[in-house]
């Protein structure tokens, strides 16, 4: 009986305890089909005028009138409201009205899709007032909701179909050698699409891009019974590369325009712009060099090039990432960005060229322009002001230039404006806060207003201790911004294998004041396994002006490495570092960081993965390679030392090294040619691919390349 009572008694007060027991992740949880399971799923609007619908799969509902929140959310209508409705025969099959827009502020009406139609519901008269079959086999899709008109592609050629259902094949002769409407320059200088409505929708510009000169990158798919050529037109540093044209079709007279650009030949062509009048057109051009832009305006009509009316030069390279935008309330001036004072800011123009002021301006970047509100006469960006690692809403003063921060200065802050400029949807998080909503007025000074808290997900999880600071460059002077995820269950008196995730190339950073510091799903994995991850954001990485990105110019990795190499001192310094259980590894740019890292300091790594990398620059693209390094014949000494195939010699390491068969991106002859150094010098390194997949696992690779990666540190760094 003691023994019973002794045991009832055990179980008693092991209950509590148990219960309190946090579990560990798995790969699944993090990054796999479980992750938005034990996430709180976000929160989806869109904007109807000046007034924020909340989104669910089979409800829509209002949430705010002109002064600001409901109470209340207001329902519009229900997926089976409009199910009955629908004549295209899927009975609502892919209706889900997470993907509702309301294109009219001034009508009841929505735009929503199945599996075969697109139509607009008017919830009000609760009927279907316009509808459209969706093309099947399209390659690429542009709708445009002010005419109701869809581009798209087909088979290599341009499509357009207007609001009464009229299709126009504006091209015949499209190949994948002379492709339509789709994005050029290999996705340079801001271009994402091919295809460019005007403001009213009428009509359509486009890109044409002639590859016939340029050399085919021989990859292979290996799905077919016998394996077939799936090349990929591929113009590599200082070789031949592709032309493009643009054109404006209109529906109307069923005829095409084509701009007077003159020889395309070199050239490239970017953010393209309408007029609010759709009399003139406005594009970014540069020569191959890359060290002046043009902004160069051109007659609808005719296609005659009328001037150019902005030029910017740099010794190094000029960037134009995004198309001039015009004044809402005055259509002869427009906002331009640039980064001509050593950070992207916004300038004021008028149509002849003439600059009026210059809007913001200060040591921070604008990163992004949400928009104008119109009453207030004010444009509404997002920048770094407030921290160099942080992403603020501000709205500025056109003709005074007078900054009103929006939200509460802290954390990394995604907003999206309504059509109107009144009010801001507000999405943010920071290093305390998860995530959180809010309503926020654009003008006025009051007060955000919160639309829902989330709560941390991981509560039920362990989770490794995650930090963010600062050390210095090995420029002495210039702060690099690190994030640092300790091993579960860290004990400061033992010592653990290290690991440092690195990037370091252009247009990214890895370090931002959000939720844990933006630590990535592998690295909470890794601390569980014992490691401790170092992520830092060398000279050369994004969103810190001009001077800090371009200091790797014409000779990449150099400075990159000795910055990371003073992040590596760092560590060292650490009494609960292990210094001779260093490792690396990064992916695409950081595949080539790793790479480098390990083969020109062999005896600080001990273990390295690199994943996609560029193994020499000569075999990279030729916009992105040339912006950086010139051409191979204009800067062979920078070509010769950031080439990693002599360093090969050089490893002491395990090196793994994991790409995708069908990278077109970091083509597989980068990898391949660096295990044929490796092979040459006697060098034993590791190989990993993953067929059919290209720069970036998905679906189960993505877990798999994540487990793989995993273990080859477990395996020889601890």
């Amino acid at each position: 009986m003691k023994l019973k009572l002794f045991l009832a008694a055990f179980w008693l007060l092991s209950i509590p305890t148990m219960a309190q027991q946090k579990r560990l992740f798995t790969l699944d949880d993090l990054m796999g089909s479980n992750y938005w399971n034990i996430q709180p799923r976000y929160l989806h609007t869109e904007w109807w005028g000046d007034r924020l619908v909340r989104l669910d799969a089979e409800s829509v509902s209002l949430c705010n009138n002109e002064k600001g929140l409901l109470k209340t959310p207001q329902p519009l209508f229900t997926a089976d409201d409009v199910k009955p409705l629908i004549g295209d025969g899927t009975k609502g099959k892919g209706l889900s009205l997470y993907y509702a827009t309301f294109p009219f502020a001034d009508k009841t009406q929505a735009l929503l899709s199945t599996s075969k139609s697109r139509f607009l519901y008017d919830w009000k008269q609760k009927k279907i007032v316009w509808s459209a079959t969706i093309e099947s086999g399209t390659a690429v899709s542009d709708f445009c909701t002010a005419s109701l008109s869809e581009a798209y592609t087909k088979d290599w050629n341009l499509f357009l179909k207007t609001a009464d259902g009229t299709v126009h094949q504006i091209s015949t002769d499209g190949s994948r050698e002379i492709p339509y409407g789709t994005s050029v320059h290999r996705d340079e200088f801001g271009i994402h699409k091919g295809t460019f409505f005007s403001p009213s929708g009428q009509l359509l510009a486009f890109y044409k891009m002639d590859q016939t000169m340029v050399a085919d990158y021989p990859l292979v798919d290996i799905y077919k019974r016998e394996a077939v050529e799936a090349p990929e037109k591929y113009p590599m540093a200082g070789m031949t590369s592709h032309k493009v044209y643009v054109g404006i079709y209109n529906p109307a007279t069923r005829k095409t325009t084509w701009l007077e650009t003159g020889d395309p030949t070199d050239r490239y062509f970017t953010n393209i712009a309408w007029s609010p009048d759709e009399k003139s057109i406005y594009i970014f051009e540069l020569p191959r060099s890359q060290n002046k832009a043009e902004l160069v305006a051109y007659d609808v009509a005719t296609g005659r090039r009328k001037s150019v009316i902005y030029t910017e030069t740099n010794a190094k390279y000029v960037e134009p990432q995004q198309p001039i935008v015009f004044l809402p309330w005055d259509s002869s001036k427009f906002i331009m960005q640039s980064q001509r004072d050593g950070f992207n800011h916004l300038y004021l123009f008028d149509v002849s060229g003439k600059e009026v002021r210059q809007v913001t301006q200060g040591k921070f970047v604008v990163l992004n322009l949400l928009g104008f509100n119109e009453k207030s006469k004010s444009v509404i960006i997002t920048s770094t002001e407030s921290g160099d690692t942080r992403n603020n809403t501000y709205s500025v003063d056109i003709k005074s230039g007078r900054r009103t921060l929006l939200d509460n200065g802290k954390g990394v802050h995604h907003a999206s404006l309504s059509a109107g400029g009144k009010f801001l949807f507000d999405r943010w998080s920071s290093p305390e806060t998860f995530r959180q909503y809010a309503l926020v007025h654009t003008f006025g000074n009051k007060e955000a207003q919160i639309i829902r808290q989330d709560a941390d997900p991981w509560t039920s999880f362990e989770v490794p201790e995650i930090t963010g600071g600062t050390l210095k460059a090995d420029d002495g002077t210039t702060d690099l911004y690190y994030r640092m995820v300790k091993p579960t269950h860290f004990d400061p008196g033992k010592k653990y294998p290290a690991v440092v995730y690195v990037y370091g190339g252009p247009h990214a950073r890895n370090v931002e004041e959000t939720w844990n510091y933006m630590a990535r799903p592998w690295e909470i994995y890794m601390a569980q396994k014992g490691f401790l991850v170092f992520v830092l954001d060398n000279r050369g990485s994004s969103d810190r002006g001009f001077e800090f990105e371009s200091a790797t110019f014409r000779h990449l990795g150099d400075v990159e490495m000795r910055d990371q190499m003073k992040g590596v001192d760092f560590l060292k310094s650490l009494p609960y570092v292990d210094s001779n259980r260093l490792g690396v590894h990064g992916w695409s740019f950081g595949g080539f960081m790793t790479t480098n890292l390990m083969c020109t300091y062999p005896d600080v790594f001990k273990v390295g993965v690199a994943g996609g990398p560029v193994i020499d620059w000569k075999y990279y693209e030729v916009m992105y390679g040339e912006r950086y390094m010139d051409t191979p014949e204009e800067n062979p000494e920078g070509y010769a030392s950031s080439s990693l195939l002599p360093k090969a010699k050089n490893l002491k390491g395990h090196l793994q090294i994991i790409f995708g068969y069908n990278d077109p991106t970091c083509v597989p002859q980068h990898t391949l040619s660096f295990v044929d150094a490796c092979v040459n010098a006697d060098v034993q390194i590791d190989l990993f691919t993953y067929p059919g997949q290209g720069h970036n696992m998905m679906g189960k690779s993505r877990v798999h390349l994540h487990d793989r990666i995993t273990r080859y540190f477990e395996d020889y760094l601890k």
